[in-house]
């Protein structure tokens, strides 16, 4: 089983995937959507999203990381994902899967599901113009409103000829709700296509994953949300790990602080570390109180001093 460290924009970002892949388990790495609009893109935007790109297009645990684009335009697509093979990236991954209302807006994202004849001209000319040594993978829903159009779509995807591709068991319409998950659809494109397909969706727990692989009939998965909700998810589905416990918890988001705080100066901090606590709060009930006393503050200091108290609290 290999395990890939989904892309969650806004929140794991290169902090957080050097924090993850040091707990173990990870077997790649995927980086937030670089957005690719009617140019090419200057190294220095590369090297923002993907730092690892500096030591190698690893983390320092030494997992590979794969740059994500996210755009419509097969010429502008191709040349940005060839720069960052160049510096290092450990192959493409093209989002065609984001949900955002401002992403499909403009035409990136799930919204190019609806038309799976573009998706073709896309991932056609980028696989003609990636070197095919290197993986280029792409990233889907099940459709943008009807779940049934995945295979449509995932035929598109293979007969352009895509390495690898990853699918969200939900459409655009049905979001993150649990109940809208369709692993068994995922085992239905597999029994149509050749190509290599990832499970990804709705993995919190050990049994989500064994699950996930059963109806899927994938052997390998994706995760994200479940990552941040439990951050030692990877081993605790492949080597059968006991979850963090609350103490351990609290030490690692003390670690985490120490490497944000370093890594922006502090500038985005109190944001990031209030989103990665809306998702440990499904597997950490403590984190609920904690939560309501550090979202009042907007500044570094206060959440700081609160979680080295919560340290000693419950060390």
């Amino acid at each position: 089983m290999k395990l890939t460290l989904a892309p969650l924009e806004g929140v794991i970002d290169h902090l957080v995937r050097e924090l993850l892949t040091g707990i173990g388990g990870f077997d790649l790495c995927i980086t937030e959507f670089l957005r690719v609009t009617q140019s090419l893109q200057p190294e220095r935007v590369f090297y923002k999203i993907c730092p690892e790109l500096h030591q190698g297009g690893r983390t320092k645990a030494g997992v590979p990381v794969r740059m994500q684009l996210l755009g419509q335009s097969p010429q502008y697509l191709s040349e940005n994902a060839n720069l960052a093979i160049e510096l290092g990236s450990h192959g493409i991954d093209l989002n065609l899967g984001c949900p955002s209302k401002i992403v499909n807006t403009n035409k990136g994202g799930a919204v190019l599901l609806k038309e799976p004849e573009t998706i073709y001209q896309i991932v056609s000319q980028m696989r003609k113009a990636i070197p095919k040594q290197h993986i280029f993978s792409v990233k889907i829903r099940l459709g943008w409103d009807e779940p049934t159009s995945v295979f449509e779509i995932a035929d598109a995807i293979e007969q352009a000829g895509a390495s690898e591709l990853t699918i969200h068991a939900r459409t655009k319409v049905d979001g993150y709700k649990a109940e809208q998950i369709k692993w068994h659809l995922i085992n239905e494109v597999k029994q149509k296509q050749s190509i290599k397909i990832i499970a990804n969706g709705e993995v919190w727990q050990r049994d989500d994953a064994t699950q996930c692989r059963l109806l899927s009939g994938c052997d390998d998965l994706m995760i994200g949300r479940g990552v941040l909700a439990m951050p030692n998810l990877a081993n605790v589905i492949k080597h059968d790990s006991v979850p963090l416990t609350y103490p351990e918890l609290l030490t690692l988001l003390v670690e985490y602080s120490r490497y944000e705080i370093a890594g922006d100066k502090g500038q985005y901090y109190p944001n990031r570390i209030k989103q990665w606590m809306v998702y440990l709060k499904f597997q950490y009930p403590q984190i609920k109180t904690l939560f309501r006393e550090l979202r009042i503050f907007q500044t570094t200091d206060p959440i700081v001093e609160l979680l080295h108290r919560e340290v000693q609290i419950h060390g």
